[in-house]
């Protein structure tokens, strides 16, 4: 596993387009990402606010793009969520409090088959954050989750059933900002 998230490492970070053209408030996002020797598109992107203060932009790269949410969570192929800050608001601490929050709501609050993982995953979000960091979250269906910060591997969170919560808390039923997925779903 850690052989094929290096090298999955080097393929994202080689691999996104040279001449990002999709401009999202102050976020320049690159049409394509590669992953796993599959092109990834942007299929939407959006502004995450809160108090009428933009926090970050998510982005969802997928195969071929779709409105569907479900689709994208029960994907056989990899997807990608990114966050780039935009916001000295958001810090490690209110980071990990926001990702307890999403869990929480994309499991219904029965986080305890997870919990472990969850842990793990979270610990990532440790380090200070600031205006301009990038998160790429990149699921690998049957594996899990793949965190990067500013192209740099953080963590490798395995399980399938996390890995749906991950992008449940941005795609799923009850999403943290209804009007982000929409954005991140819009063609």
């Amino acid at each position: 596993m850690i052989k094929k998230s290096l090298c999955l490492a080097l393929a994202l970070l080689c691999s996104s387009s040279a001449f990002a053209d999709t401009k999202v408030g102050d976020v320049t996002l690159p049409d394509t990402l590669t992953v796993q020797e599959q092109v990834l598109q942007l299929n939407g992107a959006g502004i995450r606010s809160k108090f009428f203060m933009d926090l970050y932009v998510g982005s969802l790269f997928t195969l071929t793009k779709t409105d569907n949410a479900q689709a994208v969570v029960d994907s056989e192929t990899p997807v990608v969520i990114q966050l780039n800050i935009t916001s000295d608001m958001i810090t490690s601490e209110k980071m990990t409090t926001a990702m307890n929050d999403g869990f929480k709501l994309a499991t219904n609050g029965d986080t305890a088959p997870i919990a472990s993982s969850i842990s793990a995953f979270i610990a990532a979000f440790a380090e200070p954050i600031k205006t301009g960091d990038k998160f790429t979250l990149v699921s690998i269906p049957g594996q899990g989750i793949i965190n990067y910060k500013n192209d740099k591997q953080l963590s490798v969170t395995e399980g399938e059933v996390f890995r749906k919560a991950v992008l449940s808390i941005w795609l799923g039923e009850d999403p943290t900002d209804e009007d982000l997925k929409e954005a991140m779903l819009d063609q």
